[in-house]
């Protein structure tokens, strides 16, 4: 049996087992059991085959009876959702806004609303780093270009930035420029002529 897609009941349904992006907006999911439906991605817990129904359209779930998933929007326009992208964009925003203030991963994943260990590993599978790696990179960017357009110290840009300790200052610059503050300084800022 095939859908108006023209897609078999068989393939739509080891599409969802294996969360297939590729079919979302091609057809849709419901749960009987729960009254929601879904895109065929949807990381949601593997539903019993006999309680599922699938849809050609988010309208037609609808309109039967189902609810849209909060997970993976399927009432959405756009073919796919990342349900991790808000996630990833508040917490660059919280860490961009506030690199000069001690905050802690707890804290950042309150005001996102998941997990300190679901943050931690969301943003380093998607970034390539961890948030903390990312306020530091934040932090040194900031650095550089104090010691390019300011008249403060290296000691006194370190606790600009938002470092506690000047020695842990030191060690993020080098590791991100390869430089100490004042080898950077000097590499790139002119002497004025007096």
């Amino acid at each position: 049996m095939k859908n108006q897609n023209g897609i078999s009941k068989d393939t739509m349904w080891k599409a969802t087992v294996s969360c297939d992006p590729g079919y979302d907006g091609v057809f849709f999911y419901a749960v009987k059991t729960t009254g929601i439906f879904c895109r065929p991605s949807c990381k949601s817990k593997v539903p019993n085959s006999d309680n599922v129904t699938f849809f050609a359209n988010a309208a037609e779930a609808q309109k039967a009876g189902y609810r849209p998933c909060k997970r993976c929007r399927p009432d959405l326009k756009s073919k796919s959702y990342d349900p991790f992208q808000p996630i990833l964009e508040d917490t660059r925003k919280i860490i961009k806004n506030n690199y000069s203030q001690k905050t802690s991963l707890n804290e950042i994943a309150a005001k996102v609303g998941v997990s300190p260990f679901h943050l931690n590993r969301v943003f380093k599978k998607r970034m390539g780093y961890t948030p903390r790696m990312y306020l530091e990179k934040i932090r040194v960017e900031r650095a550089k270009d104090l010691l390019l357009t300011s008249t403060l110290n290296s000691t006194e840009v370190g606790y600009q930035v938002g470092y506690q300790s000047i020695s842990s200052f030191y060690h993020a610059f080098k590791r991100g420029t390869g430089l100490s503050p004042n080898e950077f300084h000097n590499l790139y800022v002119k002497p004025s002529a007096y």
